[in-house]
Protein backbone atom coordinates (compact mmCIF):
# COMPACT_ATOMS: atom_id res chain seq x y z
CA UNK A 1 0.00 0.00 0.00
CA UNK A 2 1.59 3.49 -0.85
CA UNK A 3 1.70 6.36 0.98
CA UNK A 4 -0.33 9.26 -0.11
CA UNK A 5 1.29 12.99 -0.40
CA UNK A 6 -1.27 14.29 1.84
CA UNK A 7 -4.82 13.55 2.74
CA UNK A 8 -7.74 15.75 3.58
CA UNK A 9 -9.36 14.91 6.79
CA UNK A 10 -12.66 15.29 8.61
CA UNK A 11 -12.09 15.48 12.44
CA UNK A 12 -14.00 13.12 14.33
CA UNK A 13 -12.11 13.25 17.77
CA UNK A 14 -10.03 16.30 18.75
CA UNK A 15 -7.02 15.94 20.91
CA UNK A 16 -8.09 15.34 24.13
CA UNK A 17 -11.65 14.03 23.58
CA UNK A 18 -13.30 11.01 24.89
CA UNK A 19 -16.04 10.35 22.56
CA UNK A 20 -15.79 9.01 18.87
CA UNK A 21 -19.31 9.03 16.80
CA UNK A 22 -20.74 7.85 13.80
CA UNK A 23 -21.72 9.97 10.70
CA UNK A 24 -25.16 10.04 12.54
CA UNK A 25 -24.25 11.46 15.73
CA UNK A 26 -24.55 8.21 17.92
CA UNK A 27 -21.86 7.19 20.32
CA UNK A 28 -19.52 4.41 18.57
CA UNK A 29 -16.97 4.62 21.59
CA UNK A 30 -16.02 5.85 24.52
CA UNK A 31 -12.72 6.06 25.61
CA UNK A 32 -11.14 6.27 29.42
CA UNK A 33 -8.83 8.76 28.98
CA UNK A 34 -8.40 11.84 26.26
CA UNK A 35 -7.27 10.94 23.05
CA UNK A 36 -3.39 12.09 22.24
CA UNK A 37 -4.07 13.33 19.05
CA UNK A 38 -7.52 14.30 16.82
CA UNK A 39 -8.68 11.55 15.31
CA UNK A 40 -10.50 11.28 11.97
CA UNK A 41 -11.66 9.85 8.29
CA UNK A 42 -10.50 10.19 4.68
CA UNK A 43 -14.10 11.85 2.76
CA UNK A 44 -14.55 9.96 0.08
CA UNK A 45 -12.41 6.68 0.75
CA UNK A 46 -13.69 3.05 2.43
CA UNK A 47 -10.63 1.22 4.34
CA UNK A 48 -10.81 -2.64 4.33
CA UNK A 49 -13.82 -2.77 7.87
CA UNK A 50 -16.49 -0.82 5.18
CA UNK A 51 -16.03 2.50 7.15
CA UNK A 52 -13.81 5.64 5.56
CA UNK A 53 -10.09 5.24 6.29
CA UNK A 54 -9.24 6.66 9.63
CA UNK A 55 -6.46 9.38 10.36
CA UNK A 56 -4.77 11.09 13.20
CA UNK A 57 -3.65 14.74 12.61
CA UNK A 58 -0.78 15.39 15.30
CA UNK A 59 -0.82 19.23 16.50
CA UNK A 60 -2.99 21.20 18.45
CA UNK A 61 -6.72 20.02 18.93
CA UNK A 62 -9.10 20.53 15.93
CA UNK A 63 -12.67 21.14 16.46
CA UNK A 64 -15.19 18.47 15.70
CA UNK A 65 -16.25 18.68 12.13
CA UNK A 66 -12.87 20.73 10.94
CA UNK A 67 -11.60 19.42 7.89
CA UNK A 68 -7.90 19.57 7.71
CA UNK A 69 -5.34 19.01 4.74
CA UNK A 70 -2.24 17.69 5.84
CA UNK A 71 1.20 15.53 5.32
CA UNK A 72 1.21 11.81 5.56
CA UNK A 73 4.24 10.98 7.86
CA UNK A 74 3.27 7.13 8.47
CA UNK A 75 0.23 4.77 8.70
CA UNK A 76 -0.64 2.76 12.25
CA UNK A 77 -0.88 -1.08 11.01
CA UNK A 78 -4.80 -1.99 12.59
CA UNK A 79 -6.65 -5.09 11.98
CA UNK A 80 -10.50 -4.92 13.21
CA UNK A 81 -12.27 -7.87 13.47
CA UNK A 82 -10.62 -10.02 10.85
CA UNK A 83 -10.54 -6.56 8.57
CA UNK A 84 -7.33 -4.40 7.43
CA UNK A 85 -8.22 -1.35 9.03
CA UNK A 86 -4.99 1.05 8.97
CA UNK A 87 -5.13 4.63 10.16
CA UNK A 88 -3.02 7.65 8.32
CA UNK A 89 -0.37 9.94 10.48
CA UNK A 90 -0.64 13.85 9.18
CA UNK A 91 1.56 15.81 10.74
CA UNK A 92 3.18 19.07 9.50
CA UNK A 93 6.77 17.76 9.85
CA UNK A 94 8.12 14.09 10.45
CA UNK A 95 7.06 11.81 13.56
CA UNK A 96 8.76 12.69 16.90
CA UNK A 97 10.17 9.61 19.40
CA UNK A 98 7.74 11.21 22.49
CA UNK A 99 4.93 11.27 19.46
CA UNK A 100 5.03 7.82 17.83
CA UNK A 101 5.47 6.24 21.70
CA UNK A 102 2.06 7.67 22.45
CA UNK A 103 0.44 6.55 19.33
CA UNK A 104 1.98 3.21 20.23
CA UNK A 105 0.71 3.10 23.48
CA UNK A 106 -2.90 4.44 22.75
CA UNK A 107 -3.38 2.00 20.15
CA UNK A 108 -2.04 -0.78 22.36
CA UNK A 109 -4.44 0.12 24.55
CA UNK A 110 -7.13 0.97 22.14
CA UNK A 111 -6.98 -2.94 20.18
CA UNK A 112 -7.49 -4.40 23.38
CA UNK A 113 -10.77 -2.35 24.02
CA UNK A 114 -12.05 -2.79 20.64
CA UNK A 115 -11.66 -6.53 20.78
CA UNK A 116 -14.20 -6.02 24.05
CA UNK A 117 -16.49 -4.25 22.05
CA UNK A 118 -16.07 -6.37 19.13
CA UNK A 119 -17.17 -9.76 21.30
CA UNK A 120 -20.24 -7.67 22.31
CA UNK A 121 -21.20 -6.41 19.38
CA UNK A 122 -20.85 -9.99 17.90
CA UNK A 123 -18.08 -8.97 15.66
CA UNK A 124 -15.45 -11.77 15.14
CA UNK A 125 -12.01 -12.04 13.81
CA UNK A 126 -8.75 -10.94 15.03
CA UNK A 127 -8.45 -7.43 16.34
CA UNK A 128 -5.30 -6.32 17.08
CA UNK A 129 -2.16 -3.45 16.65
CA UNK A 130 0.20 -4.31 14.38
CA UNK A 131 3.17 -1.71 14.61
CA UNK A 132 3.77 1.68 12.70
CA UNK A 133 5.08 2.24 9.20
CA UNK A 134 6.94 5.06 8.64
CA UNK A 135 6.78 7.13 5.09
CA UNK A 136 9.72 6.22 3.23
CA UNK A 137 12.00 9.80 2.57
CA UNK A 138 10.99 10.98 -1.06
Amino acid sequence: MDFPEQLEVIIEVPRGGFIKRKDDGAVDFVSPFPCPFNYGSVPDTVSGDGDRLDALVLGPASARGTRVVCAVVGRVRFIDAGLEDPKYICSARALSAEERLRVERFFTFYARAKRALNLLRGKRGETAYRGIELKPHS
